[in-house]
């Protein structure tokens, strides 16, 4: 959410998560640190265990799920 704000399309959230979901250079553009607004995980192109892993890597701050 805080990504469409910041473009000024604060509704457009789902199409935020569309975008991010297409990134065809995850590394390049480091779209496995935007995290739910709940602090959760969420989805990510290379994988939930991967974004996880990245997220630790990094120290990155989020909520456990069944899935991280």
């Amino acid at each position: 959410k805080e990504i469409a704000k910041a473009i000024g399309r604060p509704n457009a959230y789902r199409a935020v998560g569309n975008v991010l979901n297409k990134n065809k250079y995850p590394i390049r553009i480091p779209c496995h640190r935007v995290i739910r607004s709940d602090g959760k995980v969420g989805g990510y192109s290379k994988g939930v265990d991967t974004k996880s892993k990245l997220l630790q890597k990094e120290k990155t701050k989020t909520k456990k799920t069944k899935k991280n």
